[in-house]
């Protein structure tokens, strides 16, 4: 390198060293003084008897987390989470989210802080021959598609009597969204809690104006929910006739749903038998949640979510016919609202000067759940029937019991 050439390289180092130094000194993303989260549920069961029970069990474990029972359970009805977190009360504020009159819960819900876990407890003993009794057999079987015969390739097949975790976690790997909604945590303030837990109304409506207070809490938290945030209408999901042929499951067209989604367990005793209404070998265990819009859009465009215009889907005939019992699940993916108060500029030579005061995030969704083989309940019944527990049918599937 000539001289000339060094000087010059030299001149244009010592002109880009501050820029690179001004770039990596630029300023951390600005993060709202407040933030809020809204999750909207309903929960249908298209299973006669279970209209009338007040209260289900969770599902636990693996077969809870296939169902997406870990936080609703499956009782039927319209759920409401919310959340709140401020930066000027990181340990948690009391609140009030003041609600339309459509909401039917009076003129306004309390936010209460989650408590800090205390310190203590021990786990239970755990004897060598109880892990062993625990100890999983059997076989897991994954089936894919809607489609009227198993396509080639099918099953993917787990033995859980010489599995490891890493043959589990390859057998389920899949798509999932991690959590970012109404979680209850502390330093965050929430609704349901010990001092209000009352259950929504079935003629409960989101729409109209809310307004979030509280100590640290920006007086500009107002915002409105319109239709797409609203509760969602009910799936109602069912696949009748001979579960050792091919099963059609069908549903109603929800109006706000975005995509939906479908999955099923049953099993002989020795065998669980997994199903999804997935192109691709996904069995779902991470999508039986809310999504955001952007995931939603670009599985459905994997083949992975059904789009919003499908009402039906076929189970490959024959994987259920030694099942004792067998549940299908359905989700319809609704609408996420976000929103940054004051706006984030689109010119960059504004960023300087804003400053958010909160953010919101409204999830919403739709689930369901049937029996395979059975026809869907009427809508409304005259005469109330004895209150039917699915885990117990889906166990004498499972586990002959």
């Amino acid at each position: 390198m000539t001289r000339p050439s060094r000087i010059a390289l030299a001149v244009t180092l010592a002109l880009a060293a501050p820029i690179a130094l001004a770039q990596s000194k630029a300023a951390p993303a600005k993060t709202p003084i407040a933030n809020y989260w809204m999750d909207v549920a309903t929960v249908n069961v298209s299973i006669p008897g279970v209209e009338e029970a007040t209260e289900m069990p969770l599902i636990g474990g693996m077969i809870g987390n296939f169902f997406g029972g870990s936080k609703l359970g499956m009782v039927p009805g319209k759920w409401l989470d919310l959340a709140l977190y401020t930066r000027q009360k990181p340990a948690g504020t009391s609140g009030t989210h003041a609600i339309p009159p459509g909401q039917n819960m009076g003129a306004s819900l309390p936010l209460e802080p989650v408590p800090k876990p205390q310190p203590g407890g021990t786990a239970p003993d755990t004897k060598p021959e109880d892990v062993e009794r625990q100890k999983p057999k059997g076989r897991l079987l994954l089936y894919w598609g809607c489609s009227e015969a198993v396509r080639p390739g099918q099953p993917k097949i787990l033995d859980m009597a010489t599995a490891g975790p890493m043959d589990f976690a390859k057998f389920f790997v899949g798509r999932y969204a991690p959590e970012r909604g109404a979680t209850s945590e502390p330093g965050r303030s929430i609704w349901p809690n010990e001092r209000d837990k009352q259950r929504v109304p079935k003629d409960s409506s989101l729409r109209g104006d809310h307004a979030i207070s509280g100590e640290g809490v920006p007086p500009s938290l107002k915002f409105a929910i319109g239709e797409n945030q609203d509760f969602m209408e009910r799936m109602n999901l069912a696949a009748p006739g001979d579960p050792k042929g091919s099963l059609l499951s069908t549903w109603n067209a929800v109006p706000t749903a975005r995509a939906y989604f479908l999955s099923a367990v049953g099993g002989n005793g020795e065998d669980m038998v997994l199903w999804s209404s997935s192109e691709l070998p996904e069995a779902g265990l991470g999508l039986m949640d809310y999504l955001s819009n952007t995931q939603i859009d670009q599985w459905v465009k994997d083949r992975v979510l059904l789009p919003a215009s499908t009402q039906k889907c076929a189970i490959p005939t024959g994987i259920y016919g030694q099942a004792g019992g067998a549940m299908l699940r359905g989700i319809a993916y609704g609408n996420e609202l976000n929103l940054l108060h004051p706006p984030r500029p689109a010119d960059p030579k504004l960023l300087a000067a804003w400053n958010p005061e909160w953010s919101l995030r409204v999830r919403v969704k739709s689930t369901t759940m049937a029996m395979l083989g059975q026809e869907a309940p009427p809508a409304r019944q005259e005469k109330k029937s004895e209150p039917v527990n699915p885990l117990d049918i889906l166990k004498k599937g499972l586990f002959g019991r």
